[in-house]
């Protein structure tokens, strides 16, 4: 198994609460070198292209087969009296090309020792990340017998030949919450191995409502069938336009099976052949529903055969869905188990250490080698190509460092990103500030200024922007990930003279309108040490750690609320921590 990077942010120090990010005196000037290497080991081109051709060849569909029943083949009413049943599902449209959609993603899956396989689409929305539906990954092994074709307007061959790029997968999420008896929740993230060339697209805040309006223009992308009578996929990438219907509508059509605020219907009503109707099909499960260059919804389900008088076609909402994806983006699993780790420091020998999270608790500690000569680790990804960057400041002069690995020649390599910042006292790498969907940095200076320095998405960034003043009155700014479900990177802070906890919760914005108002959540005055690593259950949440003077760490599971309840009641995942002096 590919092994991610392990990184870290400083925590409060056991013996000195107030004391972050604090340059010690006479601190060895060499960086750390991980003593682990990514493995880069993937199947072989041909072995992905036999993959292909087996699921070219094949005639199952995702959700559906004898591997797994689930009600897409079940009996539904539609708007009229006949019962239907429900596929996975462009009738009608037009042929486009690639470069129209870059980001568009084959999906192809064959199982050879059940004879089993099948073809759905779905999004590149970051260089290693695939957006598809649940449907088409719950219950699959993708990683033993998926491949992803990007790059390419034209389906393979019956050999499996492709003009596109042909990539394995690494690692499947698909939301936890996924029903496959109702269809609720289906959205999924396939993680690739190595990143792609294809350009990704951003999907849709969680706030927004104005996609959805009634009558706002969408276009749906595919391969899927193009008639109600053949089976038969299309070679060449199509797209519609659908008009977006309201709820009131969708429920009407369907209303036994239609769910408010998680799905979307789109779409003028089916006329009964495929003369009149414009829909998604069987095969384009999994693709995007596109509103201004956004994801807003992904293709779910629809009547079979995809033109019964009357009926739409039905997507995830993406804008519910946003949130809970989130961490699957911007991540911090090391293992590959779509769970966030816990990279600490031990004081007595800087030796760093990894415990792989198990959901609840965390594994034994594995050795990372010399941790010395830095007073800040920093975990992040800033070029998104799946691996793990660190940031990292030596103790010696305050330089910041970028320490990424490069898979072509197996080597790391860092990177000096900023000159002398022993001053600065807070450091945070929290994901996506800004809303670009790249990963940004935050400070607060001696002054007490925070600042964002923009992500550019290659490991470099754009000039600095203030947030504001007055950050010097906490003695702990963390954050990674989203802790109020929204979609947008947030900050917990502790208030120096209270020991109360503080959320900032992001707005996707920069500047000064970068986070909301505080909101009071906790008062933790028995606590010394913090950390934010992201998404530790795997639940897609942000979760967080605290630690006792004792030496007790405690794991509180994000609830995705943006208030006092932001957390379940606390876990101890063990003692013992107060040998540690930094933490992921």
């Amino acid at each position: 198994m590919r092994i991610g990077l392990p990184v870290g942010a400083a925590a409060v120090a056991a013996a000195v609460a107030g004391a972050l990010l604090v340059s010690s005196a006479g601190a060895a000037t060499a960086l750390p070198t991980p003593t682990a290497k990514p493995s880069t080991s993937a199947p072989s081109l041909d072995e992905l292209t036999e993959r292909v051709a087996g699921a070219v060849a094949g005639d199952d569909t995702a959700g559906e087969t004898a591997k797994k029943q689930s009600s897409l083949s079940a009996s539904r009413e539609t708007s009229g009296d006949s019962a239907s049943s429900i596929d996975p599902k462009i009738i009608g449209g037009n042929e486009t090309t690639i470069t129209s959609a870059p980001w568009m993603a084959q999906l192809w899956y064959y199982d050879d020792t059940q004879d089993l396989g099948f073809f759905c689409g779905g999004a590149v929305i970051a260089p290693t990340k695939i957006l598809t539906a649940a449907h088409c990954v719950d219950g699959y092994d993708w990683k033993q017998y998926g491949a992803v074709i990007t790059g390419t307007s034209k389906l393979p061959d019956d050999a499996g030949e492709t003009n596109g790029t042909v990539s394995a997968v690494w690692r499947q999420w698909d939301h936890p919450s996924y029903n496959a008896d109702t269809i609720d929740n289906d959205i999924a993230v396939l993680t690739l191995p190595t990143p792609v060339k294809a350009t990704p697209i951003k999907m849709t805040t969680s706030g927004d409502t104005a996609s959805y309006a009634e009558g706002t223009s969408a276009k749906v992308y595919g391969w899927g069938r193009t008639s109600s009578t053949s089976d038969d996929i299309s070679q060449t990438l199509k797209t519609a336009t659908l008009p977006v219907q309201t709820d009131a509508t969708c429920s009407s059509a369907f209303p036994d099976w239609f769910i408010k605020g998680h799905m979307v219907c789109a779409g003028k009503p089916a006329s009964g052949s495929d003369e009149g109707t414009t829909s998604a099909c069987n095969g384009d499960s999994g693709g995007p529903l596109v509103v201004n260059n956004r994801v807003v919804g992904v293709v779910s389900w629809g009547v079979e055969d995809c033109v019964e008088a009357g009926a739409y076609s039905v997507f995830s909402k993406v804008s519910k869905y946003v949130g809970v994806t989130y961490p699957r983006v911007d991540d911090t699993d090391i293992s590959g188990d779509g769970k966030a780790d816990l990279f600490l420091r031990k004081n007595s020998t800087d030796v760093g250490y990894v415990k792989n999270s198990k959901g609840s608790s965390f594994a034994a500690r594995e050795s990372w080698g010399d941790w010395s000569g830095v007073n800040v680790v920093l975990q992040t990804d800033l070029n998104r190509d799946g691996y793990q960057d660190f940031m990292v400041r030596r103790s010696s002069d305050g330089d910041v460092f970028w320490l990424h690995y490069v898979p072509s020649t197996e080597t790391w390599s860092n990177t000096k990103k900023f000159d002398n910042w022993k001053s600065r006292t807070r450091i945070v790498a929290p994901g996506d500030v800004t809303g670009d969907a790249l990963p940004d940095l935050l400070s607060v200076d001696s002054a007490g200024v925070l600042w964002i320095y923009p992500g550019k998405g290659n490991g470099s960034f754009s000039s600095r922007v203030k947030v504001g003043s007055g950050w010097n009155q906490y003695n702990s700014v963390r954050g990674h990930g989203d802790f109020t479900g929204d979609g947008k990177a947030d900050l917990l802070v502790r208030k120096k003279s209270t020991s109360d906890i503080y959320l900032y919760k992001g707005t996707g914005k920069s500047g000064t309108g970068a986070f909301s108002g505080r909101i009071k959540v906790r008062n933790w005055s028995s606590y010394n040490a913090f950390d934010a690593v992201g998404d530790v259950t795997g639940d897609g949440k942000a979760d967080f750690l605290a630690r006792t003077s004792g030496g007790t760490l405690y794991l509180y599971k994000g609830t995705g609320k943006a208030t006092s309840e932001i957390f379940a009641t606390r876990i101890s995942v063990g003692t013992g921590y107060e040998q540690y002096d930094l933490f992921g």
